[in-house]
């Protein structure tokens, strides 16, 4: 079912948070009394915990070593990104300095000789071994044709969770000029609990759950780099998707008593989207352009999506957001701004006192509304 668009073609309304608020609770609650912890399970039966339901993108112009340990010690998740920078030069700081330097009209073809660096297993094997040294949690990510290639190298130096991540990604890839990839083989051969993504609908999420995904990236267009819309017309609206593989999570979970977290990725440019995206149904968020103002940041307040450097169809662009203040004053404050872009966390335990949540599986039940501007 759908609004028609033209003879014989029907189209859904999709929201995105501008569209949507939402509704108070029949009870509040003390903000410094709700949850807002997170998890990933391990296939044994344990679970890698965190305190805020909050993700630092894998872009290489926010998350490296500094900024890694730095969201680890505050709570949160860091990716690493085993495709970009860090893995490719000794020295990555000079050259994000080259990228970070280098004009609007001359960026896209510098990062495409710059990512023509081949990855280095050895620089795998520090990077991740930097940040176990910092006493944190190690997730790291990698395309879906690499994935199983760098297994060994993870494995060895103790990575703790691999983000396989795409801009569109299947249970069921096919081609017949090269072998595809199979995230079934892939989950089913990892030590490590592999978040899957990105996707956006709920048979795809249900499917990769099915593959033994122990979490699933949401979102395909919605980010502040993102020129997926314009290059490739695909941009779906982040809160009618996580609902959808919410849904998707809900269903699996009924089958196999087995729950796959939802990972809403992107567009997200302040804590009331970030408030709306897990009332949605998310079980945590992940954040690109949020970061990039951190002081640790590897950008010095500019960054670019993974899709950047590409050689035949570059997307994403180069973002400067400037220097704001530390990672700590973003997640936690206190505020200097009015926007709701620092305070990430006290905007939620605000928000879930607010509802009545003491959760975030109870924050899924908030009411949300169409929003009469749209």
């Amino acid at each position: 079912m759908g609004q028609s668009i033209g003879k014989n073609r029907a189209a859904r309304i999709a929201y995105g948070f501008d569209d949507v608020s939402l509704v108070p609770g029949n009870q509040t609650l003390n903000p410094l009394e709700v949850n807002t912890s997170f998890s990933i399970q391990n296939d044994n039966g344990t679970s890698i915990d965190f305190d805020i339901p909050i993700i630092a993108s894998p872009m290489d112009g926010i998350s490296d070593a500094r900024f890694c340990t730095e969201m680890g010690r505050l709570g949160g998740l860091s990716v690493l990104n085993l495709d970009g920078i860090q893995t490719r030069y000794q020295n990555p700081g000079a050259i994000i300095e080259q990228i970070v330097c280098k004009s609007d009209d001359k960026i896209t073809a510098a990062l495409q000789k710059i990512y023509t660096e081949p990855v280095k297993v050895e620089l795998i094997t520090k990077r991740i071994k930097e940040l176990k040294d910092a006493g944190i949690r190690v997730a790291v990510s990698a395309l879906p044709q690499k994935a199983e290639r760098y297994m060994e190298y993870l494995v060895e130096a103790g990575a703790d969770i691999l983000v396989i991540q795409d801009t569109v990604i299947s249970a069921n890839h096919v081609s017949s000029q090269y072998q595809p990839f199979n995230i079934g083989k892939i989950c089913s051969k990892s030590p490590l609990p592999v978040i899957v993504g990105n996707t956006v609908n709920y048979d795809v999420a249900y499917q990769l759950m099915e593959a033994g995904a122990a979490g699933i990236l949401v979102g395909v267009g919605p980010g502040a780099a993102s020129t997926s819309n314009c290059v490739l017309g695909l941009n779906i609206p982040q809160i009618t998707a996580t609902i959808d593989c919410s849904a998707a999570r809900e269903d699996f979970f009924k089958k196999y008593s087995k729950y796959i977290p939802i990972i809403t990725d992107g567009g997200m440019k302040s804590g009331g989207d970030i408030c709306k995206a897990l009332a949605a149904g998310a079980d945590a968020v992940m954040l690109g352009s949020a970061f990039a103002s951190a002081t640790e940041a590897a950008g010095k307040g500019h960054y670019w999506g993974m899709v950047t450097p590409n050689i035949y169809l570059p997307r994403n662009k180069r973002v400067n957001v400037g220097l704001g203040g530390a990672l700590k004053s973003i997640l936690y404050g206190p505020s200097t701004v009015d926007d709701g872009s620092d305070n990430l966390v006290g905007a939620l335990t605000s928000c879930m006192g607010l509802v009545g949540a003491k959760s975030i599986k109870e924050f899924h039940k908030t009411e949300i509304i169409i929003s009469q501007n749209t």
